[in-house]
């Protein structure tokens, strides 16, 4: 099947974009924007960053104006100005992490805009209470309508924002990437309301980087690349790989470009790590040239036996070693100085400061040595910053641009060439392709691979299996603070891990 086979549309659309353009400057963020939703479809969005995924969204979404092309309700032509056009058409756009007001409840940001009023035109709040539990009923989601919205889950939130949608009488909505921040049992819910609007008759455009929910969730997929759709088809006509060609132009294996290193001495080494309440008892080496993998399920303590390690969290028992030398507890800069890197899994919040250029994030860490007499010597840090921007192939405009122009992918480089300028012994990355695209993702497998091959020890903490399975020589798996299991890369599989991970069986390598 070529990149170009359609898919007819059975009925009208509810929505549909006919050849939309848009461009910034000299930049074709769109060329050829073509699809369309119709009642119970579930289809879905993919693409690599810079695809132009994210400017056909604001265009159906009213949030940019296309310079040529047509946005359809029900088959009529019809022309957004702003969000609110948008959302009065029926169209509503959940995004990966809520805009919600975290002092309300979840009816009254159900309610926003549009309470309804009583006597005296006061809200009626009763009445208010009944409207967002019989919606949140619809959902098939269990949720107190009169609770406040701060200190619910990021599922739960997005459960709030599709009732707020449902209750402006929503006809498609667009989810951006709603999983990234989700476990398991929280997407397989999501899934559930996605079923139950579908049944009730609306459109979905889902976007996502994850291969497997798209096939378990989607109808139909349409695929992007350099700004044109190319490929509009059935998920039952396609398999992984024909999705990966079509978005990327290479096959599925090319994800993880996995090559042999020579295995060296220990240069990490953790001893009976304790932090009380949160893990126990970890003890595990990772040795020069080796990827180890930290598997396991959200909530098992992975993350903050990274944080641990490199001391930003104190623990409470047990010692970090780097090449034989027990490293002070709970001391960052010490870590650093015995040879560790720490690439965090929020780089957005945690491993880059979005208020600075590019080129200052890439460099911070080695700021001390681009530092005489008090004073960065500019050409020196720009060098630096040019040095890595090639090696890691970063797509940017200028490197004084503040980081936050940069695509997700990119951004994830930036943090990592803040650490590798360091010339590090160890490398702890958690979640190294999270929320990025399939294309990016293979660099950044090759890059790791390539750093295993230099004789760095790293350990990858990752939720995705086929990333663990695809680029550990040895997987450690935790499962409530504790390590369950240490696999082999010749006997691991996913049942052994997921065994591992649920706390039913302990398997040794």
């Amino acid at each position: 099947m070529s990149d170009s086979t359609t898919t007819p549309a059975a009925a009208t659309p509810l929505l549909a974009l006919d050849q939309a353009e848009k461009s910034y400057g000299a930049v074709r963020a769109l060329r050829n924007g073509t699809l369309s939703i119709g009642p119970g479809e579930v289809r879905a969005l993919m693409g690599e960053n810079g695809a132009g995924k994210s400017t056909l969204v604001k265009v159906l979404g009213g949030v940019v104006q296309p310079d040529a092309g047509t946005v359809l309700i029900d088959g009529a032509p019809v022309e957004f100005h702003n969000p609110t056009d948008a959302r009065d058409a029926g169209i509503a756009i959940i995004y990966q992490e809520p805009t919600l007001f975290p002092d309300l409840s979840v009816a009254e940001n159900i309610a926003m805009g549009r309470h309804p009023l009583g006597s005296l035109r006061r809200i009626d709040k009763r009445k208010m209470h009944e409207e967002a539990a019989e919606l949140l009923k619809r959902l098939g989601v269990r949720l107190d309508a009169e609770r406040p919205v701060r200190g619910l889950s990021i599922a739960d939130q997005q459960v709030v924002e599709i009732a707020k949608a449902l209750s402006f009488d929503a006809k498609v909505l667009i989810m951006d990437e709603p999983t990234a921040a989700l476990s398991g049992p929280e997407v397989a819910r999501l899934f559930g309301v996605v079923n139950t609007l579908k049944e009730r008759g609306a459109g979905i455009l889902f976007i996502s980087h994850r291969l497997e929910e798209v096939f378990a969730i989607c109808d139909t997929v349409t695929v992007m690349r350099d700004g044109a759709v190319v490929s509009d088809e059935k998920t039952t006509d396609l398999t992984e790989d024909d999705l990966v060609r079509r978005m990327v132009g290479r096959d599925l294996d090319a994800l993880f470009p996995k090559t042999d290193a020579t295995i060296g001495a220990s240069l990490l080494n953790v001893q009976r790590l304790t932090r009380e309440g949160v893990f126990t008892d970890v003890s595990f080496e990772v040795k020069a040239g080796e990827i180890v993998a930290l598997a396991g399920l959200v909530g098992a303590g992975r993350s903050e036996v990274a944080r641990a390690i490199f001391g930003i969290d104190k623990a409470d028992g047990g010692h970090v070693e780097v090449e034989g030398k027990k490293l002070p507890n709970g001391k960052p800069t010490a870590a650093m100085a015995a040879g560790i890197a720490f690439v965090p899994e929020d780089r957005r919040q945690q491993g880059l400061v979005m208020e600075l250029s590019i080129k200052r994030n890439a460099t911070i860490t080695s700021l001390a040595r681009l530092t005489k007499l008090g004073l960065i010597a500019g050409k020196a840090e720009r060098l630096m910053a040019e040095e890595w921007a090639q090696r890691l192939q970063l797509k940017f405009h200028s490197l004084n641009d503040n980081v936050g122009t940069l695509s997700g992918g990119n951004q994830q480089k930036v943090v990592l060439a803040k650490w590798l300028s360091t010339e590090p012994k160890v490398l702890i990355v958690d979640e190294p392709t999270r929320g990025i695209d399939v294309g990016t993702k293979s660099e950044v497998h090759r890059l790791l691979s390539d750093l295993a091959g230099q004789g760095i020890a790293v350990l990858m903490i990752s939720s995705e299996l086929p990333e663990v399975l695809g680029m550990a020589d040895r997987v450690l798996v935790m499962h409530e603070g504790r390590i369950t299991g240490e696999i082999s890369r010749a006997e691991a599989n996913e049942e052994r891990i997921m065994r591992a991970a649920t706390g039913r069986a302990e398997v040794a390598a």
